[in-house]
């Protein structure tokens, strides 16, 4: 999911050069995916980023990747629905995801391109994909929620609760900032422990998703929300929805690996000291792509 509008950020984090050679976090995640197994790649993006992302597309095709890019528009609803007057941002993470139904016709992994996961992520996730697919049996790669917060600033995340290994519920908790016990504190008083499953986007799903998903999101445009010019279509919420109907069924995988990302203009230094320790460690080389 490359189309996000970067707010906070206050640029487009999809094209932001933070490796030791210019390399973008979109970059790392297709180098870990190709690691992991996977052969193609499907961008979801806003037409504005269509050419930086197509030549920045370029070394993976020359590695082998098949590549495609899906656009998300504002104006892609159902029949008879139209955008809010005033409404400019994208309709979200679930949104995006739709974009590319077009595009996928076997079972896939969603992640954010603005987000580092670790080459284990992505292992655990082809693992998965990798069985007889049973529509509706899904997965999520979960990290600890106290490695995912930003001193920056507070963060939105998508807390799980577990049970025997499956989702049990999904939230989207807003304003989460890091507290004095190793955890954090939401915007609204609660507290979560710093082992809390967390969501970060970095999903397993088989195809029968978009139906699911352009059920929902008509439903969706259909209600309040729809006249609403800044309500977001969350992915996070959406599955969280079709778990509490019974209509899917989610693996929670220990990601294993080290997260981090962009958030904020701050986190930009962050994440270029711990690229050069990984590239200095030797778990990447320079370049990602010969």
């Amino acid at each position: 999911m490359a189309a996000g509008i970067g707010s906070r950020y206050r640029g487009a984090k999809q094209v932001e050069g933070v490796g030791p050679g210019g390399e973008t976090l979109l970059d790392y995640a297709v180098a870990d995916a190709a690691r992991a197994g996977f052969s193609r790649v499907v961008l979801v993006t806003r037409r504005d980023l269509e050419a930086p992302l197509s030549e920045r597309a370029v070394p993976w095709q020359r590695a082998g990747l098949r590549v495609d890019l899906a656009f998300q528009d504002l104006g892609d609803v159902p029949a008879g629905a139209a955008p809010p007057p005033g409404r400019t941002r994208p309709w979200g993470t679930g949104h995006a995801v739709l974009a590319a139904r077009g595009a996928v016709d076997g079972p896939f992994a969603v992640i954010n391109a603005d987000d580092f996961y670790g080459r284990s992520a992505y292992a655990a996730l082809a693992a998965h994909l990798a069985r007889p697919p049973a529509d509706g049996a899904w997965a999520l790669a979960a990290f600890p929620l106290a490695q995912t917060l930003s001193p920056e600033g507070p963060v939105a995340r998508g807390l799980c609760e577990e049970r025997d290994g499956r989702l049990a519920r999904i939230e989207e908790v807003l304003g989460l900032v890091a507290d004095d016990r190793g955890g954090a504190t939401a915007s609204d008083g609660r507290r979560f422990p710093g082992d809390a499953p967390t969501s970060m986007n970095a999903w397993g799903f088989t195809p029968g998703l978009f139906r699911l998903l352009a059920g929902r999101f008509a439903a969706f445009l259909a209600g309040p929300a729809g006249r609403d010019a800044a309500a977001e279509f969350q992915l996070s919420t959406e599955v969280g929805a079709l778990l509490a109907q019974g209509r899917a069924s989610v693996e929670v995988l220990r990601a294993g690996g080290a997260w981090f990302g962009l958030t904020h203009p701050g986190d930009r230094e962050r994440a270029r000291q711990r690229l050069r320790e990984l590239h200095a460690a030797g778990e990447y080389p320079a370049p990602l792509f010969a």
